[in-house]
């Protein structure tokens, strides 16, 4: 099918489910995957990118297989299971996010920690051997006794300048205001292991849905979590900066829940910011970057709709993996149980800048 750039979406009827504006364009046609993963057991929920800075066609996908009996799945870039690397037994694990470096038993070492909902705890495990290091597993919203307010949602990790890494979770539910999300300072417990301390509450909430997905922009300094229904709240990662809310976004034109959020660099302060628009099967993708006369101002740059169905997470990548994937990967997943690989040109088109 021939791709139509045009401005908004043409059949009048979908007119009220896009916040297009002039110079904003819309792909028609459903953007295709170049790659489907094998199947989950369960239920699909978040994906995350491990890139193999020593050989990048040997980066992984790990994605969360989201039931009581749960697991995280990893793939190879070719969709493949690697049966060796998957870790079963989890307790609803809902979203996974990565980092590189943490300095464990004096080594830096690259971990994917997940949220484990029923069991209210972090799960922490050093890539890619996907082996353990949390002691069990880390408690999370201690002293919280709300309903859901112990169940676990989002993570996203930030990474500062200085080196220290921290955690950012979400729960099921939790207070409107001063403390929906929680931050905490990842560190070594003297045994090999993760510890976590918490540093800060914050974040508003409309109270309409629950927020499940976090992103957070190391190079930049910016938290950004989905209030489903509402829009994306943007904050600093940075605990020492405050918890004022710098910016909403995105509060209109979302058919229904809004999800996942993934950033696309093309350098340490431009790129787009991609928004699961989960209810019409698109991503509304944003500026990285502000306007001149607001650094907060994220403006909508393009509707993608992908082949996907009702996209809870994503992640993206922007580093040549493979001859398939030369300009980054962007992982999304779908409700067939599976995860879908496109390729960054492809979501791109000719609007869109390409690293």
């Amino acid at each position: 099918m021939k791709r139509l750039n045009i401005f908004c979406f043409a059949p009048l009827a979908l007119l009220s489910l896009t916040s297009c504006k002039p110079g904003t364009t819309t792909d028609t046609a459903e953007i295709k995957p170049v790659v489907i993963t094998e199947p989950v057991k369960y239920d699909t929920d978040d994906p995350a990118i491990w890139v193999n800075k020593a050989d990048p066609a040997k980066s992984l996908v790990i994605g969360t297989d989201k039931d009581a009996d749960g697991a995280l799945y990893v793939y190879d870039l070719q969709g493949k299971v690697i049966a060796d690397k998957v870790v079963r037994g989890l307790k609803r694990p809902n979203n996974v996010d990565l980092a590189y470096g943490l300095m464990l038993n004096g080594k830096p070492t690259d971990i994917a920690i997940t949220t484990e909902r029923i069991s209210h705890k972090l799960r922490i495990y050093s890539v890619p051997d996907m082996k353990p290091v949390d002691n069990g597993g880390i408690d999370m919203f201690v002293g919280e006794t709300g309903p859901e307010f112990r169940d676990l949602m989002g993570i996203s990790i930030y990474t500062a300048k200085d080196g220290k890494m921290y955690a950012i979770v979400g729960r099921k539910s939790g207070p409107k205001t001063g403390g929906y999300i929680w931050q905490y300072l990842l560190g070594d417990d003297g045994t090999g292991n993760v510890k976590a301390t918490l540093v800060r509450k914050f974040g508003e909430y409309s109270g309409k849905k629950e927020i499940e997905s976090i992103a957070v922009d190391n190079e930049l300094g910016y938290i950004y979590y989905s209030d489903e229904q509402v829009g994306v709240r943007q904050y600093y990662a940075d605990p020492e900066k405050g918890n004022k809310q710098l910016s909403i976004f995105g509060t209109t034109g979302f058919a229904a829940d809004h999800e996942g959020i993934s950033i696309y660099k093309l350098d340490d302060s431009t790129g787009y910011i991609l928004v699961s628009d989960q209810g019409a099967n698109r991503f509304q993708i944003f500026s990285r970057e502000g306007t001149k006369q607001n650094p907060f101002e994220h403006k909508l740059v393009k509707v993608a709709n992908v082949q996907a169905r009702e996209s809870d997470g994503s992640d993206v990548v922007n580093v040549p993996l493979n001859d398939t994937f030369k300009h980054g990967l962007f992982v999304v997943m779908s409700t067939d149980k599976t995860f879908h690989y496109y390729r960054w040109e492809d979501i791109a088109g000719k609007e869109l800048k390409v690293k």
